[in-house]
């Protein structure tokens, strides 16, 4: 019998003091996530400090509580703002994985930052399908609100195309950019 996965969204956010990206232990860090239903209705939200921990870390701590919130296998919809976490997750987790969860930088390994809590994430991903989106602007302040682009039909969010996070400049053949106005054609190289 094949039964359907239920569908839910978790909203992440994190915080933390200019003075936890020093390392200084005193100062301040937050983390936050809210688990909803298809139909819109919550079902978890949790959130707690961890002093002296940088925001990336915060983030990557709530996605973990986040699916580990989960009783069984699910698929998630992660809307974050942190571009290292939506990144980690399209681009980087399965080279990590096979790479024993180092990367190569200008020619040498080096560890994966935050390793244990991307293997949790890795760990939890082998039972939730997970979908990450990242919203245009900063309104994962409040969490307990849907950003207004996401939600479509019967109040559920859905976007079925995101915006790249680069703007396509037309090169010539020459290598340079070309000078053209929309309509024109860029000048040929010669």
């Amino acid at each position: 019998m094949n039964v359907p996965r239920p569908h839910f969204q978790l909203f992440s956010h994190a915080s933390a003091s200019r003075a936890a990206h020093a390392g200084n232990d005193d100062s301040s860090g937050e983390w936050r996530f809210i688990l909803k239903r298809e139909d819109g209705r919550t079902e978890c939200e949790a959130a707690d400090e961890e002093p002296g921990t940088p925001a990336d870390r915060l983030e990557l701590l709530a996605i973990v509580r986040g699916l580990e919130a989960l009783n069984q296998p699910s698929r998630v919809t992660l809307f974050t703002a942190s571009r290292y976490v939506a990144r980690g997750l399209r681009f980087g987790l399965e080279s990590w994985r096979e790479s024993d969860w180092q990367w190569e930088r200008f020619g040498q390994l080096q560890p994966v930052k935050n390793a244990d809590l991307w293997q949790r994430i890795d760990q939890a991903m082998r039972f939730h399908q997970v979908d990450v989106r990242t919203p245009r602007y900063d309104a994962l302040d409040d969490l307990s609100h849907a950003p207004p682009e996401y939600v479509g039909e019967a109040g559920f969010n859905s976007v079925e195309d995101e915006t790249p996070d680069f703007q396509e400049i037309p090169v010539s053949s020459a290598g340079r950019r070309s000078k053209s106005s929309a309509g024109e054609k860029p000048a040929e190289a010669g």
